[in-house]
C-alpha cells in the first residue's frame, strides 16, 4: 500500500524543496518510486489548479483521503497579531491550514530550519515560528504536547537549506519502520547528532589554535572567523554537498545554519570574544579547561601547521 505525501510551503524562501530536487542517487523521482510514496501534493511539482488542490484538502481533511506524511517547509506566520493573514492559502491563514491538516498526518517533517525553529522570521513582525518549537524553546505553533497519529513529535530536520539525504533517509526509515532515535530538539541523531566539527578538515589546525583572520589560509576558523563547526549539530561533513564539499572544507566558516537560534544578530564572519578568548566556547568545553589546554596546544603546533603546509 503506497504512502501518501502533502508539502506544506508556509513561510519561507523554498531552499529545501531545491535541495530535495538535487537529490542524486537516487533521484527524488526514483526515491518516491522505490518507497511505494505517492505525492499528493508539492509545489514545486504539483501542476493542480486552485479548486482541484481545495478538493484534494477537504478529502484529507474529512478522511476520504489518508495522509501518512506530512513535510512543513518554512516558518509558521502567525502575523500580524495573531491572525495569520500574512501567510495565506484561498483566502485563508495558512497556520489554520497546517493545524488542520496536522491533526490529519501520520507522521510530520519541519523541512529546513525556518520549519523547525521558526529561523529568519523569528524576531520580527511577521511572528514566525516553528512547527513545534521556537527557537530553543518546545511548542512552536503545535504546542509542546503535539503528538502525531503514529504518537510521535514533529521531526526536526534543521539546515538552511536541510540536506537532500537528510530528507531522503528520514523517509525512508519512516516508510520502511526502522529505528529513527531522536535528539533533545527531535532531531534524527543519524544526522544531528555529530557536530559539524567532527569531520571537518581543519580540525588539526584547531587542536593546535592554529588560527586564521581572513580568508584563503588552511588554518580553524573558530578563533576569529565566526566558524560554528564546534557549536552546531549536523552532517555537512559526514554527506558532503553535491557528494563533493562543505563550507569549511572550501573555507568559509560554518554560519550554524542548523541551530535553533540561527540566524544570529551578530555578524557571521568574526568571532565574539574577550581579549582573545570567545564567547561561545565548542560544545561541552568549560571555559578553565579550555584557557588552560589552548595555550599549551598553540606553543606545542607543528611547524608545518603553522606554515600552512598541506601534504597531498
Amino acid at each position: 500500500m503506497a504512502f501518501t505525501l502533502y508539502w506544506l510551503q508556509c513561510g519561507g524562501c523554498g531552499g529545501d524543496s531545491m535541495s530535495l530536487l538535487c537529490l542524486e542517487s537516487p533521484d527524488m523521482v526514483e526515491l518516491f518510486s522505490m518507497l511505494n510514496i505517492r505525492v499528493l501534493w508539492h509545489p514545486s511539482l504539483s501542476n493542480a489548479g486552485l479548486s482541484e488542490h481545495q478538493a484534494l484538502i477537504n478529502r484529507i481533511l474529512d478522511g476520504r483521503e489518508p495522509l501518512d506524511i506530512l513535510c512543513v517547509e518554512g516558518a509558521v506566520i502567525r502575523g500580524p497579531g495573531g491572525t495569520g493573514m500574512y501567510d495565506t492559502f484561498g483566502g485563508k491563514p495558512k497556520k489554520d491550514l497546517l493545524g488542520r491538516l496536522a491533526k490529519r498526518a501520520r507522521y510530520i517533517l519541519a523541512v529546513g530550519t525556518c520549519a523547525s525553529f521558526g529561523g529568519i522570521g523569528a524576531d520580527g513582525d511577521i511572528e514566525a515560528t516553528g512547527t513545534q518549537y521556537h527557537k530553543w524553546e518546545p511548542g512552536g505553533f503545535l504546542g509542546e504536547s503535539f503528538r502525531s497519529r503514529a504518537d510521535l513529535p514533529v521531526i526536526n530536520l534543521p539546515g538552511c537549506p536541510c540536506h537532500c539525504d537528510v530528507v531522503a533517509g528520514t523517509l525512508t526509515a519512516l516508510v520502511s519502520r526502522s529505528p529513527l532515535p531522536l535528539s533533545d530538539f527531535n532531531m534524527p541523531v543519524e544526522w544531528y547528532g555529530i557536530l559539524v566539527h567532527q569531520g571537518c578538515t581543519r580540525n588539526e589546525y584547531h587542536e593546535y589554535r592554529v588560527e586564521e583572520h581572513d580568508f584563503g589560509e588552511a588554518g580553524c576558523l573558530f578563533f576569529h572567523m565566526g566558524c560554528h563547526g564546534p557549536l552546531a549539530y549536523g552532517p555537512c561533513n559526514k554527506i558532503l554537498w553535491n557528494q563533493r564539499s562543505s563550507k569549511t572544507r572550501v573555507g568559509v566558516p560554518c554560519f550554524g545554519c542548523t541551530r535553533p537560534d540561527f540566524p544570529q544578530a551578530h555578524p557571521f564572519f568574526e568571532t565574539r570574544n574577550i581579549e582573545g578568548i570567545p564567547l561561545d566556547l565548542p560544545h561541552g568545553v568549560d571555559r578553565a579547561h579550555y584557557l588552560a589546554y589552548k595555550g599549551m596546544a598553540a606553543a606545542a603546533a607543528p611547524k608545518r601547521l603553522r606554515e600552512r603546509v598541506t601534504r597531498v
